[in-house]
Parts: C-alpha cells; sequence; structure tokens
C-alpha cells in the first residue's frame, strides 16, 4: 500500500471515529439542563424522553420550558413529617380526630404530659428530579401552553412571566398530583359570566370566590406540617394558610393567570409568619390577597412588613446560598435557591447601611439583621461585611431591628437594637445605666391606651400575674418581677433610651417589645 493510500485510509477511519463519536454521544443540552440530568440517575431516561418529545415538534418554547423546569428542579420534593418524642419514638397525632382548635390542643398538651417535649421532625424528601414522570411533566406544560394561548385574560403575558407564574407544576412541599386538567374543565366556561374577559384581576376574583365556596382555614392544620396534595385538600376542604395559598395556584395557573405565593418568615411587630397570593397584572405590578379568603384589591395584610419574599421555581442566583462566604452554615430558610425580595412592592424601603461598633471575627463576612418574633431575635435578611461594615438592601421603614451574627450555626446579637424611621434615620437604643428614671407600665402588648372619667390610666395586666420588665444590652438584662394590681406597674430604676420587654411568668412569650416616649410604651 503506497503512502498515500495509507494516508487516505488515515482520514476515512479517523472521520468513521468523529461520526460514530458524534453520534454515541447523544443530544446536546445547555450546560445547566445537561448537568441536571446527570444528577438524575436512574430518572435520567424520563427526564429525556420530555426533551425526545418536544424536540420532534414544531412547538420550540415547549422544549424551552421542558429546559426550564428541569434546570431548576434541583431541591423541589414532597417532604414528610413526623410527630417524635426526646427519643426520636413516633407519637401518632391526626388533626383531623379533634372536633376543633380547642379539643386539639387539649389533646396535644395531654400526650406531651405522658411523652415529655414533642415536635414535628422532617423524615423524607422525595425529589422530584428523582421521580418525576415524563407524562407528568408533558402534561404539565401542554396544559400551561394552552391556557397562556387560548384564555383572553393572559394573552398579555411575555414568556419569561409565563415561565415564572404560569409554567411552575408544583407551589410548595406538597405531593405531586395532576392538577391543571381538573381547574382547566372547572372553570372553562368562566368567560362568559365576565364582563371584561380580558381582565386578569376579574378572572381572580370569580374563580376565589368559587374557591371559598369549597375550602377553607382551620388552625387544627398548623399541627399538620405536611403540605396537603390537591386530592386531600378538595376531600376535606381545609387546610393552613400554605395549603389555601397552593390551592389557588393551581386552580389560577391552570387558567393562565400569574399567580404565585409571597410571604414574610416573620412579621416585624407581631409573633409568627403569613404567606398569601399575588397575581402579576399588566402594568407589571402585583395585586395582593388571600386565595379562598379575600380578592385581589379587598386584602390588607394585617401587620409590619420588615420582609416580603416570593415564591419561585427558578433559582435566585443573588440569594445567600449563591454567595461566597467564609461560614459553612447559615440560618436554615436564607439558605433557599428558590425565593425572590420583593418587599418594594409591597412597602417603602430604606438600604441601612450599618458599621459595627466591635470588630467582626476574621472568619465572619456576613451579618443578619433581625425582627423580634415570638420572643426569639430571628434573621430575616443578610448583608456582606467589608471593612467592618454591612448594607442590608430595601428594609421595611418604622420597625426595631436587631444586628447579629450566626456563629455556632445560632443568631448571636452583634450591636444594639434601632428603629428604621420613616425617613431612613437610624435610632440606636443604646441603654444609659447611670441615668435612670421611674417608668410605669399599663400592657404587654400594643393597646389604645385610655384613661377613665376618674383620670385612672386604664391598665390591661391580669391581677395577681407577676411580670418581668427586662432592657436589651448585649441579651435580655431584668429588672426584676412585680405582681400586678389594679393600678398600673411602677418600675422605679429603669435605664433610659433602652429597648424593653415585660413579660408575664410562664407566658409564651408573644408579649411584645417597646420603647417609652414622654412616659408613653411605644410598641414595636
Amino acid at each position: 500500500m503506497s503512502s498515500n493510500q495509507k494516508r487516505d485510509l488515515f482520514l476515512l477511519m479517523s472521520l468513521f471515529a468523529a461520526l460514530l463519536a458524534a453520534c454515541s454521544s447523544g443530544p446536546s443540552y445547555p450546560p445547566d439542563v445537561a448537568d441536571a440530568i446527570e444528577a438524575a440517575g436512574d430518572n435520567r431516561a424520563e427526564l429525556e424522553k420530555v426533551f425526545a418529545h418536544y424536540t420532534t415538534g414544531e412547538d420550540s418554547l415547549k422544549l424551552e420550558a421542558a429546559y426550564y423546569l428541569i434546570a431548576n428542579m434541583e431541591g423541589h420534593c414532597y417532604a414528610t413529617y413526623a410527630l417524635e418524642d426526646s427519643t426520636e419514638a413516633r407519637v401518632e397525632f391526626d388533626v383531623r380526630d379533634y372536633p376543633d382548635y380547642a379539643a386539639l390542643l387539649v389533646a396535644f398538651d395531654t400526650l406531651e404530659a405522658q411523652y415529655g417535649e414533642l415536635d414535628f421532625k422532617r423524615k423524607e424528601k422525595i425529589y422530584d428530579r428523582d421521580t418525576i414522570t415524563a407524562d407528568f411533566l408533558i402534561n404539565q406544560i401542554d396544559y400551561a401552553f394552552r391556557a397562556w394561548r387560548e384564555k383572553p385574560w393572559a394573552k398579555w403575558l411575555t414568556f419569561d412571566q409565563f415561565q415564572q407564574y404560569v409554567l411552575p407544576y408544583r407551589g410548595s412541599n406538597e405531593p405531586l398530583e395532576p392538577w391543571r386538567e381538573t381547574f382547566w374543565e372547572k372553570y372553562q366556561d368562566i368567560a362568559a359570566e365576565m364582563a371584561d374577559s380580558t381582565d386578569p384581576i376579574e378572572t381572580a376574583a370569580l374563580i376565589n370566590d368559587d374557591i371559598k365556596t369549597w375550602f377553607t382555614f382551620d388552625p387544627r392544620y398548623y399541627y399538620h406540617p405536611t403540605d396537603l396534595g390537591l386530592a386531600e385538600m378538595m376531600a376535606g376542604g381545609l387546610g393552613r394558610c400554605e395549603d389555601m395559598t397552593n390551592v389557588t395556584i393551581y386552580a389560577m395557573r391552570a387558567n393562565g393567570l400569574a399567580v404565585t405565593s409571597d410571604y414574610t418568615p416573620y412579621w416585624a411587630n407581631s409573633g409568627n409568619n403569613h404567606a398569601w397570593n399575588a397575581i402579576l397584572t399588566p402594568d407589571g405590578k402585583v395585586t395582593p390577597f388571600m386565595g379562598a379568603e379575600r380578592n385581589p384589591g379587598y386584602y390588607t395584610l394585617a401587620n409590619k412588613l420588615a420582609k416580603v419574599y416570593r415564591k419561585t421555581f427558578g433559582k435566585q442566583q443573588q440569594n445567600l446560598v449563591f454567595q461566597e462566604h467564609k461560614q459553612e452554615k447559615v440560618p436554615r430558610w436564607l439558605a433557599g435557591k428558590s425565593y425572590l425580595d420583593v418587599t418594594a412592592d409591597y412597602v417603602d424601603v430604606c438600604d441601612v447601611s450599618l458599621t459595627f461598633e466591635q470588630e467582626i471575627p476574621d472568619s465572619v463576612d456576613i451579618a443578619y439583621l433581625c425582627v423580634f418574633n415570638s420572643g426569639e431575635w430571628k434573621a430575616i435578611h443578610w448583608g456582606r461585611v467589608t471593612a467592618n461594615t454591612a448594607l442590608f438592601s430595601d428594609m421595611g421603614k418604622e420597625i426595631a431591628y436587631l444586628p447579629a451574627l450566626y456563629l455556632n450555626e445560632e443568631i448571636v446579637p452583634f450591636g444594639v437594637p434601632f428603629i428604621l424611621h420613616d425617613d431612613c434615620r437610624i435610632e440606636k437604643l443604646h441603654p444609659d445605666d447611670q441615668l435612670t428614671k421611674a417608668v410605669t407600665l399599663v400592657s404587654t402588648t400594643r393597646r389604645k391606651q385610655e384613661v377613665s372619667t376618674d383620670g385612672i390610666v386604664r391598665t390591661f395586666l391580669t391581677l395577681g400575674q407577676e411580670y418581668e420588665l427586662s432592657y436589651f444590652d448585649d441579651g435580655w438584662q431584668s429588672l426584676g418581677c412585680e405582681e400586678a394590681g389594679t393600678e398600673p406597674l411602677v418600675y422605679a430604676a429603669v435605664p433610659i433610651g433602652a429597648l424593653y420587654w415585660l413579660v408575664a411568668i410562664d407566658s409564651d412569650n408573644e408579649e411584645r417589645i417597646f420603647t417609652i416616649e414622654e412616659g408613653a410604651q411605644v410598641w414595636w
């Protein structure tokens, strides 16, 4: 064989090898999609069936939608919980066994008297990426596109808006169930009832009015920590805030309405938290409402907001979990990948720049702002520390905050509490131990303070109850206990300029913090 023949043979073999490699390597995916299907392990084939289904079709946007869902599927799951005692022994408890919330609380107290302190522990996470089927995803995508393209109130949505607020197939950590077809058929004739069939707000109100007839809030479900699936919600007609927002998301997204769930992890002037729905309107703004309770335009949030976040299906790269930081651990909910800060959509905000009076340890580069909620300081936002200063963006006003660090998986106060006023002014609450005064206290929480006809200030304290007054100075410092009588409590030597907390002994710590201004309690 001549040298030219050998060269030609080598070239042919090289070309054949390249073609063989190209064929064997399979389809090419965007990098984040390739990573997702690789991580799916044994379920990879189901995900690739979805791509194959839309690759052979004529609708390229559906393939983009499939890419979006699968690339962002990491972490989405159905989470289950069990009630356990301190030895991790399971204690059976079903909220539906009790006729009302009061009876449930009595029963729960009885169980704790028998078993000791009980708590709901997460037992299992069933991840979408590992278990979702091609048929489920294809059904979800096809019905979502049908709603977007056919419903007259949905045609203004951009593809990005559709992708964020109509396409996602779950609301929180509920079990996966097909819900689009159910609600598509249930409300298929709703346009005939409308004055303006292009108005998403009118559509949402009509659907919500129907949901109110078969689903409602029940406080017993505070003790049902697993998010309900559609079948259970429709069978029982009861749930907590999370379930109310989820069933509303199902009903409205199935009909092309851009509805999401917004939430505050901690109220700023009260205990607990809250979640509600919001609908995107053609002007690019959102209108809040409460699914199964109040329609858009008729819903008011009950307490002050330091922060509002939006649940998203897509990963939000600006979140703390995606940033470089020295500490391995961060507060649990701030470690989430799929939430968006939308505080400025709800309240006037300020950016808060804090320079710490103490030197921050070299091992720390993230600081936190906390609000006082149910007796504890809870981290609600984070800021990167540079030259001992941290910037906290878009903070709600007229709220008491405390700067803190997260050390050994605990929130540690790091600075003095302060009030962020309407003009963005920071009023630091430095107690002056050398300058004290007598204070008169009439309540443990916000009340309308009144004076009776005989000039005596009304008290809201319980006769015979013992109360402890504390002020904040690198932790709560007790000023002692007093028993309430018929007149206000008087503490004789209270450091001025501080943040205070009056708590009934053996209470649930829901009492609110306050300052003293012109002799009166001012609540935060």
